[in-house]
């Protein structure tokens, strides 16, 4: 990519996005293009195909998907899978149409089996069940996957997708209704920490509510007191977490420096260009790239680490009554790190990172 290329960033309101502007401003993007929901609806064919024949980006991060928590994906199955599928299949189709120089699909580690191999590698994809939850919103990731694969393999385009573990940072959803474990772990526990220090006044602000009475009613349901936090589960699961601008940063790697050809072992030699011949002749497949750091924690370890950085005094009680989800979900990066990218943010230092920012929200 050129400093001066035109560069559209589809969801840059969101919290991969968003990330992915800073950092392109950041080394000196300058022709950056995007539109909020109201300017343009990404479900629209017509308006994405309009969008795209009059601004003609050179290159396109697609991060934009309708995403949710367990109860919302498994509420709204029919619009996770359909809206993702839209969205996903307006932006690739005109960015084939319209001449970008390479796209970058983002999706999710929830593409995978819900009894994978652990760390999961890329070629588990579809070799069992998917977790039932989230199978609507996982089908219309892996869709989007092979959707890209075949327009590169038809059309010669230059698309690749990427697969986040879970993202943590700037602009994450805090709400303790929708929020995932992170960011819900760092609410729960900086409004206890509030109740326990008698800071009813910012309490009340960073709530939202009338009263002091209806802040405690409302925190009760989530097992948040002045001397206690409620954590579903044993905290024995393991879970994988990596910082938004990390992975911001490991998606303009790949754009500036990584092919559809690099993603994949071709016939004639590891990262060599096939002839359209060699291409026909062998299956090419799973080659999504998992972004990630390749080191989980347990929820209880992580609560705990949580706790000591916001400074809650009060004691974290594990309901075993409540279900504990997937014991494991780790990604394998051997392959990200082949392409020569690490991340460099650990957990301890992304959290204290995490919680200024909400602190000066």
């Amino acid at each position: 990519m050129e400093k001066t290329s035109k560069i559209y960033i589809a969801g840059h309101r969101g919290l991969v996005g968003s990330a992915i502007v800073k950092n392109l401003q950041d080394k000196g993007y300058k022709n950056l293009i995007y539109r909020t929901h109201k300017e343009m609806d990404l479900c629209d064919q017509k308006a994405v195909a309009h969008f795209f024949e009059t601004k003609k980006p050179d290159y396109v991060f697609l991060a934009a998907a309708k995403v949710g928590g367990i109860v919302a994906n498994n509420t709204y199955r029919a619009d996770f899978i359909y809206e993702n599928l839209q969205i996903q299949n307006n932006i690739i189709h005109q960015s084939y149409l319209n001449g970008v120089k390479k796209l970058l699909f983002l999706g999710s580690t929830c593409i995978y089996p819900k009894n994978a191999p652990q760390p999961m590698p890329e070629d588990c994809l579809l070799t069992d069940t998917l977790e039932y939850t989230n199978e609507p919103y996982a089908i219309a990731k892996i869709a989007g996957i092979k959707m890209c694969e075949s327009y590169n393999l038809q059309y010669g385009t230059n698309f690749i997708s990427v697969m986040p573990t879970n993202l943590y940072g700037p602009n994450d959803n805090f709400d303790l209704e929708k929020s995932h474990v992170l960011p819900a772990l760092i609410r729960k526990l900086h409004c206890a920490k509030l109740l326990n220090e008698g800071k009813y006044d910012d309490l009340i602000k960073d709530l939202g509510v009338a009263s002091l009475e209806e802040a405690k009613a409302y925190l009760a349901d989530f097992g948040v007191s002045a001397h206690q936090v409620e954590i579903w589960g044993t905290g024995k699961p393991m879970r994988e977490f990596l910082w938004s601008e990390d992975m911001a940063d490991a998606c303009i790697f790949i754009m500036e420096n990584r092919d559809f050809k690099d993603t994949y072992t071709s016939v004639a030699g590891a990262n060599t260009t096939c002839t359209p011949h060699e291409i026909k002749s062998q299956e090419i497949r799973n080659t999504h790239i998992n972004i990630g750091t390749g080191v989980d924690i347990s929820i209880k370890d992580l609560a705990t680490m949580i706790k000591e950085i916001v400074g809650f005094k009060g004691e974290l009680y594990f309901n075993v009554d409540k279900p504990d989800g997937t014991m494991k979900k780790l990604t394998d990066v051997s392959k990200l790190h082949g392409l020569g990218w690490k991340h460099k943010v650990e957990l301890q230092e992304g959290i204290k990172k995490m919680y200024d920012w909400y602190l000066a929200q």
